[in-house]
C-alpha cells in the first residue's frame, strides 16, 4: 500500500501553522471540524484565521443557501407557516476537501501579494493596514451588503467577492496575520469592528464601514467616535481580541438562519460545540457577547450537564462588569428576554432596567445607534405592553401590577432611555414611546405607586452632606469627652502629688451639667426641657433617676425626724447626768455638740454626713434597679429609614424628564395628558449642542405641566380644549409676577363695597 506524502511548502495549510496539516482532511462531520479547531487552539503556533474562516464559511453556506434554503422553504410551506422547528435537513453535511481549501487559501495569498511583507521584528503601521484594507475593499462588488446574511466569512469573499462590515474587518486582520504582521488585532463592539495595532494595542484604525450607506471610514482613528459618546464604540471599552478570541469571533459570526422563519440545526450544533470548546479553553472569559450567544443556544438545546443557560447569562453580565466597567448592553438584554420567555416577569423587568442603566452612559447618535434603538424600542413597545396586558387581565394578588418593585424598575428603564436622549441632536421619545409608557403606568394603582421612594441626585447630595456633618459632630463630642476625662485625670494626679488637701476644705468639681454630659455622652435619649428651655437634667434617664433619689432622700429625712422625736422623748425620761455624757444619738445633737470639743464635734459631723451619703447611695441603687427591671417603651418613629428600605423600593431618577414626572407619578390620580406632554414636548425643547444647556427651558415646561395638571384637576369632566386653555392661562398667570399672587389671595368684595 503506497502513501502520498505532501511537503509543507506545497500545502497552504502549512503556510502559517505547522500543526494543522493535510492529514486532517477531508472533514466529514461536525466532530472533525471541532477537532481541527482544537488542534489549532492548543498548538504552540497561533491559529490560522484564514484557514478556519474558510472552513466554517464553506460549511455554513453549503447548509444554509442554495438547495438547503430551497428545501427549508418547501418544508415551511408544508407546515403551513407554523412555528414548528425543522429538525432535519435534506442536504447532507458537506465534505471539506483539502483541494478546495488549498485553492481558496492560495487565492487569498495572491490578492495580498501587492502588499509588502514585514522585515524581521517590524510592526504594522497605519499605512500598511490601510493598504490591506484597500486591497480587500477594491475587490468587493460595488454594493452594500449590510443587511444580508452569510457574508461575514472569507469563503464568501473568496468565492463571490461579498463581505459585510464585520467581514471586511476580519479579512483585514487575517490578511495582516498572513503577511506576518502579528501585532494587528481585531477589536469588536456590540455592532461594529475595527483594528488595533502597536506593541500595546493602543492605536486604532477604521477598516470598514457602518450603517445603511457605505460611508467610508477606513483609515480614521476611532477617537472621534468615542468622544461623541456613541454606543457604537462602547466608550473605548470594546473587546480587544487575542488570537483565541478572534477564533471565537469567527464562531460567533456564524449565521444559522435558513430563511426568515427557520434555522439550520446542523450549523447551530456546530456553532454550539465550537463555543463550548472555546469556553473550556478560557477564550470566552472576556467576551460577553459570545457567552450570551452560547446561553441562547443552550436554552434551545441543552448539551452541558452542569452549566445551564441562566448561569451563562450571569457570566456574560459579570464579564461586562469586571472587564468593561459594565458598558455592554446586550448581556442584560439577553438575560431579560430569557426571563421573559420563562414568564419570570419580575426578573425580566429588573434585567431590562439594568440594560437601561448601561445605555444611559452614552449619547444617542441616530446613524450609529440604530440597532440598539430597535432592541429597546421592541422592549418598550412590544414586550412590556404584552406583559402588562397579560398580567392585568386577572385579579391575582401575586401579579406584577401589585408589586412596587416592578413599578420602580419600569421607571428606571425609562429613566435610562431619557438620559440616553439628553445632549443628543435627535429626540428619541416621540408619541410612539409616550403612549405605551402612559398605558403601562396606569396599570399600577396608587397604593402600589406610593410605595416607591423616588429620590433625586440633589437629595443624595443633601443626605451625604448631613451624614458628614453628623460624623463631624460625633467626632467633636468624642473629642470633648476625651478632653474632659483627661482634665479630670490630670486634676486627680495633681491633688495626689502636689497639693495637701485639708479635711475641712471642699473638693473642687466640674459643673454639674458638663459632668452629666460627659458621663452620658453615649446616651441617645435627650430631655426636651433641657434642650428647649435649659431647665432640668440633660437626659431623660437622669431625670428619672434624680426624681427617685429625691424621693428616697425625702423618705430618709422623714425617718430621721421620726427617730429624732423618739430619741428626744427617751432622753427626757433619763437621768440628767446622761445629758452631759457623750452620746451618738441624733436627738439632742445640738446640746451635745455644744459640750464636746471642736475636734470631736468635727468628727461627729463627718460621721453623720457619711451616713447620709450611704443612705442616698442605697436609695439611688434601689431606684436604678427599679428602672432597669421596668421594660423601656419602644421609641415611636414615623420615619424609620431602615424599615422603609426593607419594605419599599428606593430609586434615584437622573434624567431631566423623569425628574419632572416625580410628582405626577406619585399622585393619587394620574394626569395622563401632563405625563405625555412631559415625555414628548421636552424632548424637542431640550435639544442643545453637546456641553451647552439652557436652564430656562425646563422651568417653563414644568410651569406648563403644573398648570395643565391643576386645570385638569379642577375640570376633570371637561374636554381637551378646556384643558389646553387652562394650561395657556395657567402659564401666563405663572409669569405675571407677584401681583397675580396678591390678587389671588385678596378677599372678594361685597356688592355694597
Amino acid at each position: 500500500m503506497s502513501t502520498v506524502t505532501r511537503s509543507a511548502s506545497a500545502s497552504p495549510c502549512m503556510a502559517l501553522n505547522g500543526i494543522v496539516d493535510a492529514s486532517l482532511f477531508p472533514l466529514k462531520s461536525t466532530s472533525d471540524v471541532v477537532n481541527l479547531f482544537r488542534r489549532s487552539l492548543t498548538s504552540a503556533i497561533e491559529p490560522d484565521l484564514t484557514l478556519l474562516s474558510i472552513v466554517v464559511g464553506y460549511i455554513e453556506l453549503s447548509l444554509t443557501t442554495g438547495e438547503a434554503a430551497q428545501a427549508a422553504q418547501a418544508a415551511q410551506a408544508t407546515l403551513g407557516g407554523s412555528s414548528d422547528v425543522i429538525m432535519g435537513n435534506s442536504v447532507p453535511f458537506p465534505v471539506v476537501t483539502h483541494e478546495l481549501i488549498a485553492g481558496l487559501y492560495k487565492k487569498f495569498q495572491n490578492i495580498l501579494s501587492v502588499v509588502e511583507k514585514p522585515k524581521p521584528h517590524r510592526q504594522a503601521t497605519r499605512d500598511i493596514i490601510k493598504k490591506v484594507s484597500d486591497v480587500i475593499w477594491n475587490s468587493l462588488i460595488r454594493s452594500s451588503y449590510k443587511d444580508r446574511a452569510h457574508l461575514q466569512n472569507l469563503y464568501s469573499y473568496l468565492s463571490g467577492n461579498k463581505l459585510d462590515c464585520f467581514g471586511v474587518a476580519l479579512a483585514t486582520t487575517a490578511g495582516c496575520q498572513l503577511l506576518g504582521y502579528r501585532d494587528v488585532r481585531l477589536a469588536i463592539s456590540e455592532d461594529h469592528a475595527w483594528v488595533v495595532f502597536g506593541q500595546k494595542h493602543v492605536e486604532s484604525i477604521e477598516v470598514t464601514w457602518h450603517g445603511k450607506g457605505s460611508e467610508d471610514k477606513r483609515g480614521q482613528d476611532i477617537g472621534a467616535g468615542i468622544e461623541s459618546g456613541s454606543w457604537l464604540y462602547l466608550g473605548g471599552l470594546a473587546v480587544v481580541c487575542e488570537r483565541g478570541m478572534e477564533v471565537a469571533a469567527i464562531c460567533v459570526a456564524l449565521n444559522i438562519s435558513l430563511s426568515a422563519n427557520s434555522d439550520c440545526v446542523e450549523v447551530a450544533e456546530l456553532q454550539q460545540q465550537l463555543l463550548w470548546l472555546l469556553y473550556d479553553l478560557g477564550h470566552l472569559k472576556r467576551y460577553p457577547m459570545a457567552l450570551g450567544l452560547l446561553g441562547e443556544l443552550e436554552e434551545i438545546n441543552r448539551t452541558h450537564r452542569s452549566i445551564g443557560c441562566e448561569q451563562l447569562f450571569r457570566e456574560a453580565i459579570e464579564s461586562s462588569r469586571t472587564h468593561y466597567h459594565n458598558h455592554h448592553v446586550y448581556p442584560h438584554i439577553f438575560q431579560g428576554n430569557y426571563y421573559n420567555r420563562l414568564l419570570k416577569y419580575r426578573e425580566a423587568f429588573a434585567a431590562w432596567a439594568n440594560a437601561a442603566d448601561v445605555i444611559r452612559l452614552y449619547t444617542y447618535q441616530c446613524r450609529d445607534d440604530e440597532e440598539i434603538y430597535k432592541e429597546l424600542l421592541d422592549i418598550a413597545n412590544e414586550l412590556i405592553p404584552y406583559v402588562m396586558k397579560t398580567e392585568s387581565s386577572g385579579h391575582s394578588a401575586r401579579s406584577i401590577i401589585r408589586d412596587s418593585e416592578v413599578f420602580a424598575n419600569l421607571l428606571r428603564f425609562y429613566d435610562g432611555i431619557c438620559q440616553w436622549e439628553e445632549d443628543s441632536l435627535t429626540p428619541i421619545l416621540h408619541i410612539g414611546w409616550a403612549k405605551p409608557l402612559v398605558t403601562n403606568i396606569t396599570k399600577f394603582d396608587y397604593d402600589i405607586r406610593s410605595q416607591v421612594v423616588i429620590k433625586l441626585p440633589e437629595d443624595l447630595e443633601a443626605e451625604q452632606a448631613a451624614a458628614l456633618e453628623a460624623k463631624k459632630a460625633a467626632a467633636a463630642v468624642a473629642a470633648a469627652a476625651a478632653t474632659a476625662e483627661a482634665l479630670l485625670h490630670l486634676e486627680g494626679n495633681n491633688n495626689n502629688n502636689n497639693s495637701v488637701v485639708k479635711k475641712d476644705e471642699p473638693k473642687s468639681e466640674l459643673p454639674t451639667t458638663l459632668a452629666d454630659l460627659t458621663a452620658a455622652c453615649g446616651e441617645k435619649i435627650l430631655n426636651p426641657d433641657f434642650l428647649l428651655q435649659g431647665g432640668g437634667q440633660p437626659f431623660a434617664d437622669q431625670k428619672q433617676q434624680t426624681a427617685a433619689v429625691v424621693a428616697a432622700e425625702q423618705t430618709t429625712s422623714s425617718e430621721a425626724t421620726h427617730n429624732n422625736n423618739n430619741n428626744c422623748s427617751n432622753s427626757n425620761n433619763t437621768d440628767k447626768e446622761a445629758k452631759t455624757s457623750t452620746t451618738t444619738s441624733n436627738g439632742g445633737s445640738s446640746n451635745t455638740l455644744t459640750q464636746l470639743s471642736p475636734s470631736e464635734a468635727n468628727e461627729t459631723q463627718q460621721q453623720k454626713a457619711q451616713h447620709k451619703e450611704a443612705k442616698l447611695e442605697e436609695s439611688s441603687n434601689k431606684s436604678n434597679a427599679l428602672v432597669e427591671q421596668a421594660p423601656l417603651a419602644p421609641l415611636v418613629d414615623d420615619y424609620d429609614p431602615f424599615e422603609i428600605m426593607l419594605k419599599r423600593p428606593v430609586i434615584t431618577l437622573y434624567s431631566q424628564k423623569m425628574k419632572g414626572l416625580k410628582d405626577l407619578l406619585l399622585a393619587e390620580k394620574l394626569n395622563t395628558h401632563a405625563i405625555s406632554l412631559q415625555v414628548t414636548a421636552q424632548s424637542v425643547a431640550s435639544r442643545k449642542v453637546r456641553g451647552v444647556a439652557d436652564n430656562r427651558q425646563p422651568a417653563t415646561i414644568s410651569a406648563t405641566i403644573t398648570a395643565i395638571s391643576s386645570a385638569e384637576g379642577i375640570g376633570a369632566g371637561g374636554g381637551g380644549g378646556n384643558a389646553a386653555n387652562a394650561a395657556a392661562s395657567g402659564a401666563s398667570s405663572a409669569s405675571s409676577g407677584d401681583s397675580s399672587t396678591l390678587a389671588a389671595t385678596r378677599p372678594k368684595r361685597t356688592r355694597r363695597e
